[in-house]
Parts: C-alpha cells; structure tokens; sequence
C-alpha cells in the first residue's frame, strides 16, 4: 500500500525499529529516536566524565527539567514557563492534585471517572486519606461525569485518552462545564501528549500531567511532565516542598520559600541522563505539525479497524468508532486476548494488553506506515485462524503485560 500522500513518511528513518518489527506499542513505550544514544553518551562521556560538577553551570544541568518542559508545551498548547518535566506522573499526580485541592479548600469531593488510569485513583485516594479532612474520591462512568459536576466538586480529574479502549474526553467542554460548577480541571496527558493535537491553554485546563516515555519517546522510566496553568503558577506550591523548589537552594537557609513560576513544582535534584534522553527524544517533532499527525494518525486507525473487522471477525471493537472520539489507540475484545497478542508478538507485531480482554494497539504516525498497518492485520488474521494462540508458551501471564 503506498504512503505517497504522507508527508511524515520521511520521520520513520529517525528511529530504530529492530528490523522485522512492526510496532504497535508506542502508547506503553515509544521507540528510540536514531540520535539519543550517541546524545547519551555524549552527556556521560563529555559533560558527566570531563565537566564533572561544572557541568550543572556550563551545560546548564541545572535548567534542564524547565527546557524539556518548554519543548514538550509547544507539543500541549502551553506557553512557556508553564510546564515542567520531573519526577514520576504518579508524583506529579499528588502534587498537582494536593495544589488543586489548596485552592478549593470549602469543597470536598474530587471527581473521576472508572476510565481514568488507576494510578491517578490511587495516589487521589491515598491523598485524601492523608489528609484526613472528609475528602471524598467519587467515581463515575465517563458519560456520567458531567452531570456530576455539583457545587461540591473541588477538582475534576481525569485522562483525557482512556488507556484501555482509547476513548477521547472533550477537554475543552468538560472543563467549561467543571469551570460552570466552580471545580478545577486536573487533566492527565500520559495517552494524549505527542500523539494528538492538545491546547491546554485554549481548553482553559488548570493543571496537567503526563508521561516522557510513551509517544514523547523518551525512554523507559523516562522523567514525567506537569503543567500549571499561568493565574495558578504563583498561587500554588507542592506539598513536596524540596530543595529544587526553593527561591534560593544554594542559600541553604533553613526555611522554605517557593521559587516564583512553575519551577516551585519540582522538589529534588533532577535525573540529568533521564532527562536529556528525553529533551534529546523531542528533537523528532521539531519540524513536526500536530494537525498533521493527528490526520495520519485517524487515517492509519481507520485502516487498521477497518482491515480487522474484515478479517479478523473474531474481534470485536472495544474503542469508540467516531475517530474524532478517540486518541492514537484501537482496541478490540477477544477471550483469548492475552494468548493471541503474544502469539502476535512472536510473529513480530508488538502490542499489548489490558485485562480482563482488551488485545491494545498504539500507533505512531512519526515511525508507523499504512502498508505496516495492513501486514499486521495479515497477521493478526493468521493466527486467530490457525489457533497458533492456543499454546501453553502463549498462556502464562508475564509481569508486564
């Protein structure tokens, strides 16, 4: 199938895909850009090995979580000075969370949906237990969050592209209506970041989170990223009030004043490898316009929906059918879900899966071609219809699914 028409066909020659992989897993962890090792190395070997500790002044270690955020709100809609790339999403979870929940401090319940990615619930349901004040987490199904926006609501918090089936939450409407009833908007962009158009600014969002090693590409256990809406940056602080939060962490004074401006959200000394991998990773969407991927992406995930519902009758469509309902990922139900996504992954087509049935595919247009959605599919087709799944080495859960 050819890709004349795509104008990002030229990015796949930036990554390296181990030949005969198709890879259809960039919302669990994207593939390595060509040029991060060698920047990698350059950091331990040149700035690390000969800089020593001048290395936080001469290579501007020190600046580095708040340039990779500026790089990663140009892909977010969010103006500079707005983002910052640190720590885990689970802790920026708290930390904006508890923010949020400063700002609203008459009004006890925050509200989730059962699609939101339960990391989010948990660190939301340990927070309030912390802080002991009749906090209530209330959650809902996702066509029911809106109705439940009351006048009780202190924070609206969910995943704007559900992890499981891929289902796309309309930002800027939700946090309108959650705006109406006098809550915040917590938004988490671990699905959305680097894979579909995202204008936090416009959407009027009021705090966001997302990942570094999913579709941003920066590695496993890449650093995370967190965003703070302009009118809150001076009028929050994290509860995790560490030394890299301080107006002046090299005065070493003994009480806690929080920097002005976004960099207040960071807490210890950052991971310089981590994050240069990441701030490295990003180089690929330089030339890259969102609208543009958002288009190939749509088209790639028609193709794929299309081609497995044709031969693969077996499956039946988990995400939403509207495009413009979904993010970068298609899901389909099948019993044997686990089975036949490692008997896919044998064969070299990399999924992944989400229990208790959903086989997961993420696709990336930066790296992903038509003709690999349709080869996948080819073999896909295969193997449900040789039963190749049903083996006992295709059975055992692993781990990490």
């Amino acid at each position: 199938m050819s890709d004349l028409n795509d104008d990002l066909r030229h990015k796949k020659d930036a990554f390296l895909i181990p030949e005969g992989v198709i890879y259809l897993d960039g919302n669990s962890l994207g593939v390595l850009p060509r040029h991060v090792p060698e920047r990698v190395s350059e950091v331990v070997r040149e700035e690390w090995g000969s800089s020593l500790i001048r290395a936080w002044n001469t290579h501007s270690w020190i600046d580095l979580p708040l340039r990779t955020g500026d790089r990663i709100g140009r892909l977010v809609g969010a103006p500079e000075g707005t983002v910052v790339a640190c720590d885990s999403t689970s802790v920026n979870v708290f930390k904006v969370l508890s923010a949020a929940l400063s700002l609203r401090p008459d009004r006890k319940v925050i509200l989730s949906d059962n699609g939101n990615f339960p990391t989010d619930l948990y660190v939301a349901s340990g927070l309030k237990e912390l802080l002991s004040r009749g906090h209530e987490l209330k959650i809902v199904d996702p066509e029911d969050v809106e109705a439940a926006l009351g006048d009780d609501v202190a924070i609206m918090m969910l995943t704007q592209v559900d992890y499981r089936t891929g289902r796309l939450h309309d930002m800027t409407e939700l946090t309108r209506r959650a705006h109406e009833a006098g809550a915040l908007a917590v938004w988490d962009l671990a699905h959305s970041a680097g894979a579909i158009e995202v204008d936090l600014l416009g959407a009027k969002a009021d705090f966001a989170i997302g990942c570094g090693y999913k579709y941003l590409n920066g590695g496993p256990g890449a650093p995370a990223f967190l965003y703070v809406a302009p009118e809150h940056l001076d009028h929050v602080t994290s509860p995790l009030t560490g030394w890299m939060g301080h107006e002046a962490p090299f005065a070493f004074d003994l009480d806690y004043r929080p920097v002005t401006g976004i960099m207040r959200m960071t807490v210890g000394t950052p991971a310089i490898l981590a994050l240069s991998s990441l701030y490295s990773a990003l180089d690929v969407f330089d030339d890259v316009d969102m609208a543009d991927l958002r288009t190939k992406s749509i088209s790639l995930s028609e193709l794929f929906i299309s081609q497995v519902e044709a031969k693969c009758p077996e499956l039946a469509l988990a995400s939403p059918r509207d495009p413009q309902q979904r993010g970068s990922q298609v899901s389909f139900r099948f019993q044997e879900g686990y089975a036949a996504m490692q008997a896919l992954i044998a064969r070299g087509v990399i999924g992944d899966f989400r229990a208790p049935d959903v086989m997961r595919f993420g696709f990336t247009p930066l790296y992903l071609s038509h003709q690999d959605v349709v080869d996948a599919v080819d073999i896909l087709s295969e193997i449900l219809k040789t039963r190749s799944w049903d083996s006992p080495e295709f059975k055992t859960r692993a781990k990490v699914t």
